[in-house]
């Protein structure tokens, strides 16, 4: 099996397993907790903190753990000079396993709690407010993403990003989607956790914007990576 395949199976494995504990944490909440909006958000922000930190230290040394595809981007998009990022064939092959395992995370959430495989949310998600916040969300994620790279500070990701995404929940008024993929994979749901696909363009757009940003922000604060930072591809290692 080439490197590639094994990587793009992490992504495609890593990415599912979140967009799973993402919806099935909220079924459990929305059933466990049917009268108390503020506790299935916190049950369900908990166990994707919690999760994905376990997410991270699997898949990590594998594909790096991106789990999104606007990390991706910014990896390609900031590794081309010094050819230490994807390339582009393994950029769309990453985005496309992470869309695909975010899918079939969701399809495997529905059929774990006895609902049929697929659901298209009715889940409308659609103001200014909402966009902005996942502006903001995707930002801090990536400006984390990166700060943690270019300081030689890597190892501290699972814990990291993982208490970031389950702080987003609650300082954002979209609760933190911050990923393409998990956008997507939120339609095939119609539960706590999922979007409709009315909603999901302006979501995704807003996501790019605020990962533009944040990797701007991170090369404002660190303009000079540490010399021990590897890439996470290693794929001109």
């Amino acid at each position: 099996m080439t490197s590639l395949a094994r990587r793009a199976i992490a992504e495609f494995v890593g990415t599912g397993l979140l967009v799973t504990i993402v919806i099935g944490s909220g079924i459990a909440a929305a059933r466990l907790s049917p009268s108390d909006v503020g506790l299935q958000l916190a049950e369900n922000a908990a166990a994707t903190a919690a999760g994905l930190a376990v997410i991270i230290l699997m898949v990590g040394p594998v594909s790096g753990a991106h789990l999104n595809p606007v990390v991706s981007l910014v990896d390609w998009a900031l590794g081309r000079r010094g050819r230490t990022g994807l390339t582009g064939t393994s950029l769309g092959v990453y985005a496309l396993a992470q869309t695909m395992g975010a899918i079939s995370g969701a399809v495997l959430a529905n059929l774990m709690f006895d609902l049929p495989a697929v659901t298209i949310s009715a889940t409308v998600r659609t103001a200014p407010s909402l966009w902005l916040a996942e502006a903001v969300a995707t930002a801090g994620l990536v400006a984390l993403v990166l700060s943690l790279t270019r300081t030689g500070r890597a190892h501290l990701a699972a814990p990291a990003v993982g208490a970031y995404i389950g702080s987003a929940y609650w300082f954002t008024s979209s609760t933190s989607f911050a990923n393409p993929a998990v956008t997507i994979g939120r339609i095939f749901s119609d539960t706590f956790a999922g979007i409709a696909p009315v909603s999901v363009a302006p979501f995704i757009a807003a996501q790019l914007a605020g990962a533009f940003a944040g990797a701007a922000l991170a090369l404002i604060l660190h303009p000079v990576a540490a010399p021990s930072t590897a890439p996470a591809s290693k794929e001109f290692a």
